[in-house]
């Protein structure tokens, strides 16, 4: 059997800041927990959704 060189993966380390998911700035945060924009978001997304509807009836 040949012995497969395992070198290049003990170099790779886990949890490294480049493996890192992105973090959410303040902004998206807020934006995020904003009550207002998110019924602002609700009611736009209804409005397409309406609008869809009426183009297949």
């Amino acid at each position: 059997m040949a012995s497969v060189d395992h070198s290049i993966e003990k170099n790779i380390k886990a949890y490294e800041p480049s493996f890192e998911a992105m973090v959410p700035t303040p902004f998206v945060k807020f934006m995020r927990t904003c009550v207002i924009w998110q019924f602002i978001r609700f009611v736009i997304i209804n409005i397409k959704m309406i609008m869809v509807v009426q183009k297949s009836h």
